[in-house]
């Protein structure tokens, strides 16, 4: 393995982790380290009186560390990563002590039974059976959600900030039984309104619009276009074989990676990442689900310009992907946006009458500026029409130190009436807000 410096820190998840891993990039930091052909392995001595371990995996660039860090990599691998790259001939070369030998045979065990569970025949009758009895399933857990959404509207909303967060809880986990966990998303979602927003009849009313929109799609499922039906399964939870989409074509492109959002549930991390093809203008969403412990496949970081083939998943308006080749590419491609506001309404009010229930969605867009108007800042674009900005009070002066109040491009992540700044190019650079 012969990474550069440069190459190794694209693979920091942020700007913090580069420099953490640059500070910790230093002989004196680490109590051993060593290699050998499988992988790079080495204690990092911390806070704590026990060093940390950290350990990469050289075939396919895998990190891991007992360190309680969420990030991947994180400061660690980095480290040892470009101390490796730095100083190679000092590090020790041996077989792999029992801790890394059992996490690459563990990871080596898991790529055999992946292998062999492609090449197992599917049993196309018992899948079917499967099938029809988790519609059958899906079918009597919306019968109980159409007498609740009814019973919403029936009784009006005004009284929901008083039903505390197991009412809604409890028709959640009715859909979870269902083997619908899309809508149990959506519900609990519903639920977490925050009631004490002036507006909140407004969110509270769209929501629960989309989750009767979505469950009313599902019993109209047969006089759906099967694009429109694939949206609604997807909504409600239904998976797709991802080994399937990889045999098909996908999209050869210069991806610049927009951004990077991240959560985290109990042990689960999902990343979010979103792409914008420089030839094609398609934009994408790649997801990657870590479990605590693990390291993730994928190492996509914002700003950096990624030389891949996308496959989307079946949609009336394609947004997420799954990437089919490994990335790599030192390109720096020009990226196209829309002009302005009017331009992100009309392709918006497009998406929309092909699929009213979505999730947020970016978009570049050229020369916008904040503004404050009625004690909330907008975004104004050339033509001075403007557009509320989400998450306003996190970002904001960054955007202003970045923008001088000037009109700059940048990237939006949002729908309808509100996105969120999270990119800016700021001479002729890309940087992440």
């Amino acid at each position: 393995m012969n990474l550069t410096e440069d190459q190794i820190l694209t693979l920091a998840p942020d700007e913090a982790s580069k420099k953490s891993g640059r500070d910790l990039a230093n002989p004196s930091k680490w109590v051993s380290k060593a290699a050998n052909d499988e992988a790079i392995w080495g204690e990092c001595q911390g806070s704590g009186s026990k060093p940390y371990q950290t350990q990469i995996d050289v075939s396919n660039i895998a990190f891991k560390c007992s360190c309680p860090s969420h990030k991947f990599p994180c400061k660690h691998g980095l480290a040892l990563l470009l101390l490796y790259a730095r100083q190679k001939n000092s590090f020790a070369k041996t077989d792999s002590p029992n801790w890394v030998a059992e996490w690459l045979s563990k990871r080596t065990e898991k790529q055999e039974k992946k292998v062999t569970k492609e090449d197992t025949p599917v049993d196309e009758v018992a899948q079917a059976k499967r099938l029809q009895a988790r519609q059958q399933k899906v079918s009597d857990g919306i019968s109980d959600l159409r007498l609740w959404l009814k019973d919403i509207v029936r009784n009006g909303i005004l009284n929901m900030p008083e039903k505390g967060t197991i009412w809604f809880e409890n028709m959640a986990k009715r859909m979870v039984d269902a083997q619908a966990p899309g809508l149990a998303n959506m519900i609990r979602a519903l639920g977490e309104t925050n009631f004490y927003a002036e507006d909140w009849q407004t969110d509270f009313t769209n929501q629960l619009i989309s989750i009767y929109l979505i469950a009313e799609g599902y019993n109209q499922k047969d006089s759906l276009s099967d694009l429109l039906k694939q949206d609604i399964f997807n909504q409600i939870g239904f998976t797709q074989n991802q080994e399937e989409l990889k045999a098909k074509t996908g999209i050869q492109d210069t991806w610049l990676v927009l951004a990077k959002q991240i959560t985290e549930v109990d042990a689960l991390t999902t990343e979010r990442n979103w792409l914008y093809g420089t030839e094609t203008g398609q934009y994408a969403l790649v997801l990657q689900f870590i479990v605590r412990g693990q390291g993730g496949q994928l190492t996509l970081t914002p700003g950096m310009f990624i030389r891949a083939e996308l496959v989307f998943f079946p949609s009336t308006s394609p947004i997420r992907a799954i990437l089919k080749q490994q990335p790599a590419t030192t390109a720096i491609n020009k990226v196209n946006g829309f002009p302005g506001w009017a331009e992100i309404a009309e392709t918006e009010a497009c998406i929309c009458s092909e699929l009213p229930v979505r999730s947020d969605r970016p978009f570049i867009i050229q020369k916008v500026k904040p503004v404050k108007y009625n004690n909330h800042w907008w975004l104004q674009d050339s033509n001075y029409n403007m557009m509320r900005m989400k998450h306003e009070n996190k970002i904001i002066w960054k955007l202003l130190s970045l923008s001088g109040g000037t009109a700059i491009d940048m990237t939006v992540i949002g729908k309808e009436d509100q996105f969120e700044p999270v990119g800016v190019w700021h001479n002729h650079e890309y940087i992440i807000l």
